[in-house]
């Protein structure tokens, strides 16, 4: 079994992908689903994402460019305000800078699309191996189309614990993942001095970077739903 770590999203994922956007995509994307939302849909552009609404009016919009709200939409992309809400019977649908497109990268091949964070980092970790056949890919979503210390730090929590399971090869990316998860200090202090963790506390965001930080709080994992579905959407359901 192979173990792969793309420190950018690269395409051609013969298998399971695990995508992760740590700040804060993919971590916002649990509690949408913990907090009662039927599907996640994660759209290609905002775009889409308002012509949804304007067919669909009972969905809700979350979405952000640049850490802060797209105007027109319901809310920005909090991990925080997620969790203090009821979303039961809703169905929210997501767009960002970095995850989604990310998330429709990994769509285009993968076999299994799982959304990861350091918030579910074992529970998806796990989900990954019981899935997999012949490779885990996990995809670091970066930053407007930069590496993210962030994403890299996930990705080697995640990589450290699939291979205490045994039985995988490993890439450079994978040892790279390692080598930050191993040197860069714990989880609030690789966020906080990521490049993305310091914008965004610039932000008053400093409570979503904190949020983030914390470490398989969650055995949720987002997991993508196979079919048709709306052009140029991803529908995630929990899993």
């Amino acid at each position: 079994m192979r173990l792969r770590v793309d420190l950018l999203p690269h395409g051609n994922y013969p298998d399971v992908v695990l995508v992760v956007d740590v700040l804060r995509a993919t971590t916002t994307a649990v509690p949408y689903l913990e907090r009662g939302a039927d599907a996640l849909l994660l759209t290609a552009t905002p775009e889409v994402a308002l012509s949804l609404r304007e067919s669909s009016p009972g969905v809700l919009l979350g979405g952000e460019r640049g850490g802060l709200p797209i105007p027109g939409f319901d809310f920005g992309i909090s991990p925080v305000e997620a969790a203090a809400q009821n979303f039961t019977g809703k169905t929210v649908v997501m767009n960002t800078t970095n995850g989604t497109g990310a998330a429709h990268v990994a769509a285009e091949t993968g076999k299994h699309v799982l959304l990861a964070a350091l918030t579910n980092a074992h529970a998806a970790s796990r989900r990954a191996r019981a899935l997999a056949t012949e490779e885990i890919a996990i995809v670091c979503a970066g930053t407007d189309g930069r590496v993210g210390l962030e994403d890299v730090y996930a990705a080697g929590v995640m990589a450290e614990y699939l291979l205490a399971m045994g039985g995988f090869s490993v890439d450079d990316g994978t040892r790279i993942a390692l080598t930050v998860r191993r040197n860069a200090g714990n989880p609030i202090e690789a966020l906080s001095s990521s490049g993305h963790g310091q914008a965004l506390a610039g932000l008053g965001l400093g409570d979503d970077v904190r949020h983030a930080a914390q470490v398989s709080t969650s055995t949720l994992v987002p997991v993508l739903s196979q079919g048709a579905g709306t052009p140029g959407t991803l529908r995630f359901v929990a899993g």
